[in-house]
């Protein structure tokens, strides 16, 4: 696969002078936004099963700490020692990784702590029309109106298959305020990271920004999470340990997972596909995000799925078909520029 930014600055071209996007690499763009969002559903069940046995903090640490391994083929393969950002780069750079990584997973695993998966769910649901009507907004993508139509059909199947779960009434999770407003806020979160990542790869290619992102944003967060702990005996303030010996085999595992595959993975394909497709269409496949994750979050709490969610399932998979297969104007070589 064929990048359209080159890795070394010195030798890039403008963006403009990008031959047109095939149809082959525009399917093959959806097809990894696709995949994607099917990864990022099932972090919310691994991400459950971590939490059993550790803090939020230490959970999203371990997950990014794993991830950040998973960035070290693309170190060895795509870097090369010529990858140069500029000092405005720099800073973009940094606080797209700021957003991305401790703000957004810190916000939104701390409000599904507060809040039951289906509110979760139901709340993650709304981010393919707000991802569209931001890239509308800020980024000048232009979206039809069966476009729009689309991304609000999906976003009512998302809801349909969350609210049609059964609750159990022995579960003890109950939604709050609170914690719905935590993952909302982090879905605006979101936004910033995916518009700040788009603007990046006008002049570096998705994967040099993937691993620049993770690595810097794990950083960021194992200061945050371990700087308490370590300072402790210089503070004398009472901070949690690492938890590491007592940690079973079932939580390393699900923390290796969600880190491999639920986040480098997943967001290696997500910037290539958002590379080479508009933001605003793409973002339809993060409804798989919340199908995906409240049918495994069912399955956790004992409940089951009824008639409303295949209805909400065939609206997800038809948005997807219309937005992937329907005649628009050609879209540009680099989208967001």
């Amino acid at each position: 696969m064929q990048e359209h930014a080159t890795s070394d600055v010195g030798n890039q071209t403008p963006a403009t002078t990008a031959e047109p996007i095939s149809p082959r690499t525009r399917m093959l763009g959806y097809s990894a936004c696709a995949l994607a969002g099917c990864l990022w559903g099932t972090g919310f069940y691994f991400g459950r099963l971590a939490l059993n046995e550790m803090s939020v903090e230490w959970m999203v640490l371990y997950r990014f700490l794993f991830a950040s391994l998973g960035m070290l083929p693309v170190l060895l393969f795509q870097f090369g020692g010529r990858v140069r950002l500029t000092a405005s780069e720099v800073r973009l750079l940094l606080i797209c990784s700021a957003l991305g990584v401790p703000i957004q997973f810190l916000l939104q695993f701390h409000g599904l702590e507060r809040t039951t998966v289906s509110h979760a769910s139901l709340m993650v649901g709304a981010m393919p029309v707000l991802l569209a009507a931001a890239a509308t907004l800020f980024a000048g993508e232009k979206l039809d109106r069966l476009g729009w139509l689309a991304l609000c059909g999906s976003t009512a199947g998302a809801a349909l298959v969350t609210l049609g779960a059964s609750h159990n009434a022995a579960a003890r999770e109950v939604p709050t305020l609170g914690g719905d407003l935590l993952v909302i806020l982090s879905l605006f979160i979101a936004l910033a990271w995916i518009l700040m990542s788009k603007k990046l790869m006008e002049r570096h290619s998705p994967p040099v920004v993937t691993a620049y992102t993770i690595l810097s944003g794990a950083a960021m967060l194992a200061l945050w999470v371990m700087g308490p702990w370590a300072l402790s005996p210089i503070t004398h303030q009472t901070a949690q340990p690492p938890p590491f010996a007592h940690v079973s085999l079932t939580a390393w595992a699900a923390l290796a997972i969600s880190g491999l595959f639920c986040t480098a993975t997943t967001t290696l394909l997500w910037n290539w596909g958002i590379h080479h497709v508009p933001a605003s269409r793409a973002g339809v496949f993060l409804n798989v995000e919340p199908v995906l994750g409240s049918w495994l979050g069912v399955q956790l709490l004992g409940e089951r799925l009824g008639p409303y969610a295949w209805v909400g399932g065939a609206l997800i998979l038809a948005a997807a078909i219309a937005l992937t297969t329907h005649a628009h104007e050609p879209e540009p070589a680099v989208i967001l520029e």
